[in-house]
């Protein structure tokens, strides 16, 4: 069972959970990370080190958050429908465009309030 980042890391980005990534499993997004599918070992590391308590088990997603099994797997996906293997995430990679699915930023009048 894979691991999955959840909703909780949307627009945080602290990045702790690569530097524990044994496999570089985990890839920056515009606005959050996500967990490859089929490179992460499920070694659970950045879930022990993850300070937004954004990673589980996609077994132990909540109903509010089960979505993002499916955004964290639909992000590497090709135009084919196979999942891309990029092999392992580096710093210098671009950011892999974000899930459509993901909710849109607050507005800054939201934010204020």
């Amino acid at each position: 069972m894979t691991l999955v980042i959840q909703g909780q890391c949307i627009d945080i980005k602290d990045g702790i959970c690569t530097t524990s990534c044994p496999v570089d499993c985990i890839y920056e997004g515009e606005r959050m990370f996500y967990i490859h599918p089929t490179e992460c070992i499920e070694c659970g590391m950045c879930e022990s080190i993850c300070p937004v308590d954004a990673i589980r088990y996609e077994d132990e997603l909540d109903a509010e958050n089960a979505i993002f099994a499916r955004i964290n797997r639909e992000v590497f996906q090709a135009p084919t429908g196979e999942i891309e293997e990029p092999g392992g995430w580096s710093r210098d990679m671009a950011p892999r465009r974000d899930h459509p699915d993901l909710p849109p930023r607050p507005s800054l009048a939201t934010q204020d309030n």
